[in-house]
């Protein structure tokens, strides 16, 4: 959305309640955005034609307008030559402040001070005039700036039948610089949101620099206490003072033309651009048109204009005031152009003759088309019906709800609103409640299936319970059995240890019994070499005793003696022989035996270091078993804790 760059824009208090939008005439004018989270109307001021309908409507003071009220006086400080119009209506609103408040101007440096009165009775003299001489019949007024704008943008089919005379102000304006020849910026007091298009628009020669409207200048005065001696006005005025009541063009008329001739007269933002439209159609049917069509935008006329004090439009006050205004304007000169004593046709040649030195070409007005930028987008049939589909409106009932909270009063309109780009679909509330009840069916599926889940849950948890309950029993168990694996595994290792000690006894054991082993072989082996000692002795012993057996024999009963000694002495060789004869029988057998034991002790060294070796690596498996233990009992408690976390939830 580009800046609210218009006349009319929207502050920070706007809560998105749709008003603006119904109220407005022109469709495209408020545009739905995105702001803070939330949504807003803000104002096209290349769409909006400043009809100040959103400021009645808005409960929440959410819009606003800019005048030149603040540079009007601005540029009087700085020395600026500037001189006053001022709206009829300023009299009848403020009816004993305005000249104090002109004379406080006139105090600050304004020039001259001329009431827009007489620039409204230039207007009328303009208009019958025109009408008269062109029998330019049908032709649409054009004092409102609103209704100008309207028909400039919206319809420009329209502009033909808008009587080609400048409004009172314009017409004051011109009299100023063209006949009083005043070199001066000019001011309009205006009662007006709108005139600022009108003093903008080049067909108007730039001649009025300045709008400053009633609601901005009070304020200023107030705050700045512009208020001095009371200011005279400094041009007489007629029936144009009563310009500003509803009905004060037609009145004018009726004044010097009669009541015969048919005035149709329109104001209010609610009906004057319905009439419009219709209008339209009757001027392009060729119908039958009246004398003129006296147009307000504003209800009550631009007494209770749109750049008025809100609390003025809360009272007829202004109604009386504007009354007595009329009374007096009509007992003015008797015998002139507003004389009550006078017949219309009497006064109306008193008032061309009152203008007689006027030229009605330096009062004539151009208009222009300004529909090309602003023409409102009419969707063709299949593109509506996209819109309505996107919508969820597949019905015709749901396209023909028409219930207006979205601002505008048909489905169709909001459709064509979304169309131009200046809504969107989140404004309607049936798409909406569709939306909402649909996420509501939604949410009342997702509820009964998080309900079915949630039962399922509550099995599970109960399974959950019981798996936990059974696991948090089996850790116990683990642990139990953890711990005696440890306590277990630590007895292991004292034993193995204490083994791998006992072990070491049996390797010394061993070592010294084949150390023995070798002594007693070398004593076996002096024990043989003794016994073949023996044996030599024996056999040597016993070929004495043979010897001696002879001599014995020989001598006879001498030698019996010797005889039997020497038979003993055999008898002990041959005992002696036979004793070493066995003991090395039994020293063979004691080598073999010894030799076996020694073959036994070698395996057993083996085995002792096989079974060493055994006991090392079971020593070093234990501490493995035992920190691989310890290990498994933290991840055990741990897992143990969370299954009790999870049985807690």
């Amino acid at each position: 959305m580009k800046e609210q760059t218009g006349l009319v824009f929207t502050n920070e208090n706007c809560i998105g309640c749709n008003k603006c939008i119904s109220t407005c005439p022109v469709i495209t004018a408020n545009v739905a955005v995105e702001r803070d989270g939330g949504q807003r109307i803000e104002v096209d001021g290349d769409k909006c034609v400043a009809c100040g309908a959103c400021f009645d409507a808005c409960e929440h003071g959410a819009r606003e307008f800019r005048d030149d009220t603040e540079r009007f006086f601005a540029d009087l400080e700085k020395g600026e030559r500037i001189s006053v119009l001022w709206a009829p209506a300023f009299a009848a609103n403020y009816p004993g402040e305005y000249k104090r408040i002109l004379g406080g101007m006139k105090k600050k440096g304004v020039n001259r001070i001329i009431s827009v009165s007489f620039g409204a009775d230039i207007t009328t003299w303009g208009y019958i005039k025109y009408i008269t001489e062109h029998n330019f019949t049908g032709g649409i007024s054009q004092p409102c700036p609103a209704i100008v704008n309207y028909i400039e943008h919206y319809i420009p089919e329209l502009i033909p039948k808008l009587v080609p005379v400048h409004s009172p102000m314009m017409c004051a304006a011109v009299y100023a610089k063209k006949y009083l020849k005043l070199p001066d910026k000019l001011a309009f007091i205006s009662p007006c949101i709108a005139k600022k298009d009108e003093i903008s628009d080049p067909n108007n020669y730039g001649y009025i620099s300045y709008n400053v409207t009633f609601d901005h200048l009070i304020k200023y005065a107030k705050s700045h206490n512009i208020m001095a001696e009371p200011a005279e006005n400094e041009i007489e005025y007629g029936l144009g003072s009563i310009y500003p009541m509803p009905g004060g063009l037609k009145e004018n008329v009726y004044w010097f033309c009669g009541e015969d001739v048919f005035i149709r007269q329109i104001e209010g933002e609610k009906h004057a651009y319905h009439f419009l439209e219709d209008y339209k159609k009757r001027v392009a049917e060729n119908k039958k048109l009246p004398f003129m069509v006296d147009a307000l935008n504003c209800a009550q006329g631009c007494l209770y204009g749109t750049g008025v004090e809100e609390e003025k439009t809360k009272s007829d006050d202004i109604l009386y005031e504007l009354q007595k205004i009329k009374e007096a304007s009509k007992k003015r000169h008797p015998g002139s152009a507003w004389s009550g004593n006078s017949s219309p046709a009497k006064r109306l040649k008193n008032l061309n003759k009152q203008f007689a030195k006027l030229d009605i070409k330096d009062f004539m007005r151009n208009y222009t088309d300004k529909s090309k930028d602003n023409h409102i987008q009419i969707p063709e049939e299949n593109e509506l019906e996209n819109i309505f589909e996107s919508m969820d409106k597949n019905t015709e009932i749901k396209r023909k709800i028409n219930c207006s909270a979205c601002g505008y009063e048909t489905c169709s309109a909001m459709a064509t609103a979304i169309y131009n780009g200046c809504n969107n679909k989140n404004s309607c509330v049936h798409y909406i409640k569709d939306l909402a009840e649909a996420e509501k069916e939604r949410i009342e599926a997702m509820s009964h299936d998080i309900e079915e889940q949630s039962q399922k849950a509550v099995e599970k948890n109960k399974i959950i319970a019981e798996m936990v309950s059974d696991a948090n029993n089996d850790f116990a168990a683990l642990n139990l059995s953890i711990e005696e694996m440890v306590s277990g595994n630590s007895s292991n290792a004292e034993e193995s240890s204490n083994i791998s000690a006992a072990m070491a006894d049996v390797m010394n054991f061993c070592d010294e019994m084949k150390s023995s082993f070798a002594k007693i072989n070398q004593l076996l082996v002096k024990l043989g070499e003794n016994n073949n000692s023996i044996t030599e002795v024996a056999s040597q012993t016993n070929l004495l005793s043979l010897n001696a057996s002879i001599e014995a024999a020989r001598a006879g009963e001498v030698g019996k003696g010797f005889a039997v000694v020497a038979t003993e002495i055999k008898d002990l060789s041959e005992t002696s022989r036979v004793t070493a004869a066995e003991s090395n029988e039994n020293k063979n057998e004691i080598v073999e035996a010894m030799n076996s034991l020694n073959e036994e002790s070698d395996n057993l060294i083996q085995i002792v270091d096989s079974v060493n070796d055994r006991i090392s690596t079971l020593a070093a498996s234990t501490e493995e078993i035992a920190a691989s233990a310890t290990m498994i009992s933290e991840v055990a408690e741990g897992l143990k804790s969370k299954f009790e976390q999870i049985n807690n939830l």
